[in-house]
C-alpha cells in the first residue's frame, strides 16, 4: 500500500517535471490506478482505458483510424488462444485503439508507419504474474508494462500531430499482448490499410519508463539494413542521446513480432527488464518520467524520418525461434533477470528476483548462464527452451561462467507466479 507521505512525496516531484514529463506521468498514473483492475481483458478498467486513449488521441489532434469513423477496432479473444484455454477470457470482447495522420505525398501516402504500444496487463494477476502467491487476486498496475509504452505512444502523437508526413502514421494501443500479441495479430490480419504490405515499418514501445544510466535498446536493428545506422545517425544528432544498443531479429515476447511473422521490419524500443516486471509492485511511483519524455523524443524523431524516407527499406528476414518439442507449457520459473541486449555464448543475468530458486542457488548479477541441466544455452530461446522441459520442483544443475572461471550451481525450479 502506498503511505500518504509517499503520495505527498510523489506530488512534489510531479509539480517540478517539465511539462512533457508531467504530461507522460498523468498519463501513466491514469492508466496504473488500481480502478483501471489492472487493465486485464474483460474488466471495466481496461475499457476505461480504451476511452481514456481514445481521448488523448483526439485531444493530441490526431484523427480516428477504428471502424466506423471511430478510434476503436473490436475483436473477440479466440478460444482456443493458448493463454486463455484454461481461461474464461475465450470469446471476450476487447480492441485496439487506433489513430491516424495522414501522409501527404501522392507517391507514398499508401505507404503506412505503424508506431504501438500494448494497453492491456495482468489484471488481478494469476497467468504471467511473478509474485508470492499471495498476490493471486491482487490489482497489477503494471505502470512500466505497458502504461509507460502508452503515455509514450500518446506523446509522439502530440509531437506529430501538426506535421505533414510523407507516409502516414497509425498510432495503436493493442490489446491482448498478455495473453499472447492477440491485438497485434487480429491487426495483421485485418489491417485497416491494405494490403498489410503497405505497412513500411512498426515501431513498438514496451516497457520504456525505467531509463537507467541513459541505456535504450532497440530489439530488430537486424530486421532492416539502414536501421544501424538511421538509429546511430539519430542518436547523435544532438550529442549521444542514449547509450543505445541496437541489435536483434523481430521475434520476442511482444506486439513488434506479429509484424515480423507478416515480413515488415520491426523496431521494438526497451529500457529493459526489472525487479518489478509483472509484479504488483511495478507502480507509477518508480516511473522516470523525464527519461520517459526522452524516450518518446526519440522515438517521434525515429518515426518521423522513416516517415519521410524516399526509399523503401531493406527486410532482413530471420527464422522463428525453435521450441522444445513436447514442452511443458510455459515451464518452470528460476527466478533470473536476463541482460535483453544479448552475451555471447550464453545469458548474460543483470539480477536474480528476492527470494527466487535462483537467489537460493546462489546466482548473482553479471554471472553468464550458459547451461541448464543437460541443455546448452546459448540465448534467450535456448534458455526457454530448457525451463520449458522441466517441471516446477526439478533439481537442475547450473552452468555459469563468473569472473572468467566456469562454475556449476544447483537450483530447484519454482512454480510460475510463485517466488
Amino acid at each position: 500500500m502506498i503511505t500518504t507521505s509517499l503520495l505527498i512525496a510523489a506530488m512534489v516531484v510531479q509539480d517540478t517535471l517539465p511539462p512533457a514529463a508531467r504530461r507522460l506521468l498523468t498519463d501513466v498514473q491514469y492508466l496504473s490506478n488500481d480502478a483501471r483492475e489492472g487493465r486485464g481483458v474483460g474488466t471495466r478498467g481496461i475499457d476505461e482505458a480504451a476511452r481514456y486513449i481514445a481521448e488523448r488521441f483526439a485531444h493530441a489532434g490526431v484523427a480516428p483510424a477504428g471502424l466506423d469513423h471511430s478510434y476503436f477496432q473490436p475483436f473477440t479473444i479466440p478460444p482456443d488462444a493458448p493463454a486463455v484455454l484454461h481461461t474464461a477470457l475465450g470469446g471476450v470482447k476487447t480492441e485496439n485503439v487506433v489513430a491516424m495522420l495522414p501522409g501527404r505525398s501522392p507517391a507514398l501516402r499508401g505507404q503506412v508507419v505503424v508506431i504501438g504500444a500494448h494497453y492491456d496487463h495482468l489484471g488481478y494477476g494469476g497467468f504471467g504474474a511473478l509474485d508470492d502467491p499471495d498476490s493471486t487476486g491482487k490489482v497489477h498496475d503494471g505502470a512500466d508494462d505497458n502504461a509507460s509504452g502508452v503515455a509514450a505512444l500518446l506523446e509522439v502523437a502530440r509531437l506529430l500531430h501538426a506535421r505533414h508526413p510523407a507516409r502516414t502514421i497509425l498510432f495503436i494501443a493493442f490489446s491482448g499482448e498478455e495473453i499472447g500479441d492477440i491485438g497485434s495479430a487480429y491487426f495483421v490480419k485485418h489491417p485497416l490499410v491494405e494490403p498489410v504490405d503497405s505497412i513500411y515499418v512498426m515501431l513498438n514501445m514496451d516497457m520504456v519508463g525505467r531509463l537507467r544510466h541513459d541505456r535504450l535498446l532497440a530489439i530488430g536493428a537486424a530486421t532492416a539494413q539502414e536501421f544501424p545506422g538511421l538509429l546511430d545517425s539519430l542518436n547523435r544528432a544532438e550529442g549521444a542521446r542514449f547509450d543505445l544498443r541496437a541489435s536483434g531479429d523481430g521475434w520476442g515476447p511482444s506486439d513488434h513480432a506479429s509484424f515480423f511473422a507478416a515480413k515488415r521490419p520491426v523496431l521494438q524500443f526497451f529500457t529493459d527488464l526489472h525487479e518489478d516486471y509483472h509484479r504488483t509492485t511495478d507502480r507509477w511511483q518508480k516511473i522516470n518520467a523525464v527519461g520517459l519524455a526522452r524516450v518518446a523524443g526519440f522515438v517521434a524523431d525515429v518515426t518521423w524520418t522513416l516517415a519521410n524516407r524516399p526509399a523503401a527499406l531493406t527486410f532482413v528476414d530471420a527464422a522463428p525461434p525453435q521450441m522444445a518439442a513436447g514442452g511443458s507449457g510455459y515451464g518452470a520459473y528460476l527466478g533470473t533477470i536476463p541482460d535483453m541486449t544479448g552475451s555471447p555464448g550464453g545469458v548474460r543475468l543483470t539480477g536474480v528476483r528476492a527470494g527466487s530458486p535462483a537467489e537460493r542457488a546462489g546466482l548473482l548479477a553479471g554471472d553468464v548462464i550458459t547451461g541448464i541441466g543437460a541443455k546448452t544455452v546459448a540465448n534467450l530461446y535456448d534458455m526457454t527452451e530448457a525451463l520449458r522441459s522441466h517441471q516446477p520442483g526439478d533439481s537442475v544443475t547450473i552452468a555459469v561462467t563468473r569472473d572468467g572461471a566456469t562454475i556449476q550451481l544447483n537450483a530447484v525450479l519454482g512454480k510460475r507466479g510463485s517466488s
